[in-house]
């Protein structure tokens, strides 16, 4: 791989600005390794799985379900796995789109064929939103309920794919809005693993004072 051109870049950013360069090289390589791939039988059910995921709906089902069919245990985990998309959201699709305005892939160019084509979006391309909410509500609700847990990581990273098999994502954007989403949803989840903690002691220290009545 040839060095990058840093002419005219000042030599204090040289280093950072080299190293973003290459990463952004290797990106776009793994992109075409994808593209490349010829997998016609997957085409339609990732296209339709990523489809299928905007605006979360495949969480919210999940946490509706889970809130309609379980017990106190499922419908926490539920709640706290759609806070978590939320918290998610806000911090993907404002501050870190914003600051990192990256153009979406050009799907033509890169070589991903029409048949893998979804709506491309207008939004910026890093990072993933879709990737970033997946992850944070697997995470989330995998840690309060863990027999959820291997379905929905496994469901999570079928649409983290399905976003660069289409080619509206760089697999940097997916890596790093699954990232984002994964150590989000984990906050969440101690968060509420601490209040329900806090509620359980509190009812315990009631009803031993009752029995001391």
């Amino acid at each position: 791989m040839s060095a990058p051109d840093l002419t005219g870049v000042p030599s204090t950013d040289r280093p950072r600005v080299a190293v973003r360069r290459e990463l952004g090289r290797a990106d776009r390589a793994v992109y075409r390794a994808v593209a490349d791939f010829s997998t016609p039988v997957l085409d339609l059910p990732l296209r339709r799985i990523s489809d299928f995921a905007n605006h979360s709906k495949p969480w919210f089902i999940v946490a509706a379900a889970l809130g309609a069919f379980g017990g106190t245990p499922e419908r926490v985990a539920a709640l706290t796995g759609v806070g978590a998309i939320g918290l998610t959201s806000l911090v993907v699709n404002q501050p870190m789109k914003l600051a990192r305005r990256r153009e979406r892939p050009d799907r033509p160019l890169l070589g991903v064929p029409e048949s893998r084509w979804v709506l491309m979006p207008t939004s910026t391309s890093f990072p993933s939103g879709h990737a970033a909410s997946a992850a944070a509500f697997a995470i989330a609700v995998g840690h309060l309920l863990p027999w959820t847990r291997w379905p929905l990581r496994s469901a999570a990273a079928t649409v983290a794919f399905s976003r660069v098999y289409t080619g509206v994502h760089y697999p940097g954007d997916v890596i790093i809005g699954a990232a984002v989403g994964g150590l989000l949803g984990a906050a969440t989840a101690r968060v509420t693993d601490l209040v329900v903690r806090k509620r359980a002691k509190r009812s315990g220290r009631a009803a031993d004072a009752g029995r001391d009545d």
